[in-house]
This record gives structure tokens, sequence and C-alpha cells, in this order.
């Protein structure tokens, strides 16, 4: 890849008058041998599977195989029709998606990392309800998913895109990075105005802890992702805006860096703090123990 920073990505994107997304199918295309239609059509089979996720969610038994979570996705849609949601229909739709995703994940049902299986429904979630919402092609929406793919390409090669390395920042932070700058792209704002949106969605995740109860991807993981899909909204909406990221956002990444290395290791997708280690998430884990054992 000709890039290695966030900067060097609009620089060269606003020098050669390309969107993220069309310099990033042109250089996957070159880093595999493959054809840049080859390299769409792969892409386009992701989104489909997405897509198929978000209904699956909305529509299907989500009860994950702990018994711990599920159906949230639905229980919002049905609040949703019934009331005047407080942060508006659009971001309440975003958020049921994102819900509907992570609980197929906790189900055992297929999803696509983005960029990992925890933080799978927050570009979902965001793109699903705004091809919705904006009456986008599924063209439209995947080379989105190019754009997204750049950023989550920095993003792990200059810092952290797992749990377990740098805390659930680097998992539904990430996520919500790349969602947000693929939307700002999607809705017609420039290569710097993307970057801007990933820093201003990073550095409101910074030191954000990884403590699933019983390390299993549900509690918190799932309701993350909601909250996820409408901070990425928020973030594009300020930097198309013109709202800019004061500290640059390749500094953010490395301040994600920084934060993820000084997490003690109990914040780091082990189970041993956090949420997981509270006395109810203690007790859960308890009772599913004593539950399997019966079984």
């Amino acid at each position: 890849m000709r890039f290695r920073t966030l900067k060097e990505l609009a620089d060269i994107c606003t020098a050669e008058n390309k969107s993220i997304s069309e310099f990033m199918l042109e250089e996957q295309a070159k880093e595999s041998g493959r054809s840049t239609e080859q390299e769409f059509g792969k892409m386009a089979a992701y989104y489909k599977i997405m897509k198929e996720a978000v209904q699956k969610g909305l529509t299907e038994d989500t009860t994950s195989r702990s018994g711990l979570t599920g159906m949230d996705a639905q229980r919002v849609m049905s609040y949703m029709s019934g009331s005047v949601p407080s942060v508006g229909e659009e971001a309440c739709r975003a958020m049921a998606y994102a819900l509907a995703v992570s609980e197929v994940n906790a189900s055992m049902g297929r999803v696509i990392a983005t960029p990992t299986a925890g933080s799978c429904g927050i570009i979902p979630g965001v793109f699903v309800s705004a091809q919705q919402r904006f009456g986008w092609d599924d063209d439209h929406l995947v080379m989105g998913l190019f754009s997204a793919g750049a950023i989550g390409y920095i993003i792990a090669n200059n810092s952290f895109v797992s749990g377990a390395e740098g805390g659930c920042q680097a998992e539904v932070g990430s996520a919500i990075g790349m969602a947000a700058g693929a939307m700002v792209e999607l809705r017609g704002g420039t290569p710097a105005q993307a970057v801007h949106a990933v820093g201003l969605a990073l550095k409101n995740t910074l030191g954000l802890i990884c403590d699933p109860v019983g390390g299993l991807v549900e509690i918190p993981c799932i309701v993350r992702n909601g909250f996820g899909a409408v901070n990425a909204l928020a973030a594009a909406d300020m930097a198309l805006a013109g709202v800019r990221s004061a500290i640059p956002s390749d500094e953010v990444i490395q301040v994600m860096y920084e934060a993820g290395s000084a997490m003690p290791e109990k914040y780091r997708e082990t189970a041993k703090g956090g949420l997981a280690q509270t006395p109810t998430g203690k007790k859960m884990m308890q009772e599913l123990k004593l539950s399997r054992k019966r079984t």
C-alpha cells in the first residue's frame, strides 16, 4: 500500500482527485494481484452477508447459547414503532441494526468482522440504515466498505484492532472510526473531512476497556455496538459540518496505541476486571456454569 497514515491517505486522494474508496480499490487490486472487478465482487459478497445479518437479527430468535442476550434489536424496533425515539428515528434505526448484527454473532450466526466479530454490528448498522434512508444502491455501499477498509488498515498498522491487545477502544472504537469516515464519503464529503471524522470518533472511545462477562462476546459488547453506530453518525455529521479534529487523527491513533499498551491485563478481554468482575457479572457466570452442569 502507498500509505501508512490518514494524512498520507487524504493527501494522495486529494492530489490524484480520487475518493478514498476509489484509491483503496485500486491499491487492494495491486496488492492481491486480482482485478478491481474481482475485488469489488468480493466486497459486494461481504456487504450481502451484512444485510442478511441485519434481517436475521430483526426477524429471527437471536437468543445466544448462553441465554444471556438476544432479541434486544427487536425490542428497540418495537419501541421505535410506538414511540418517538429520543435520538431520532434514523439514529435509533442504526442502533437497532447494529444490535441485530451483534446478536446474530452472539447466537452463532454468520457475520463479517469489521474489524472484529466483537464490533461486527457498527458498520452494518450505519450502512444498511443509511442505504434505506437515502435510497443508495448496493454499489455505493460496497465502495463505502473500501473506504472503511482503508481506515481500518491504517488503524491496524499503527495501533490495535484487537480487544486482547488494546481494550474495547481497539474494537468498538476502530469500528466507529471506520464507519464515521466512510459515512462522510458516502454523503459526498472530502477525504480530509473523512479523516477528521475518524479522529472525532476515536478520541471519544480512548481508554475504553474490554471486560466481557465470562469472556463471552455478549455483555457489554452487544450494547456497545448499538451505541457505536450512533456515535459514528454523530462524528460523520460533525465532520461534514466542518468540525475538525483539533488533535490530528493520526495522533489520536497513536494515543489509542499508548492507552492500549498501558492498559492493565484485566481490562484486555481477560474477564478479570471491569463489568465481568462485578457481583452481578460473577453471579451470571456462576448460574451459567451450574446450568451447563445440569445439562
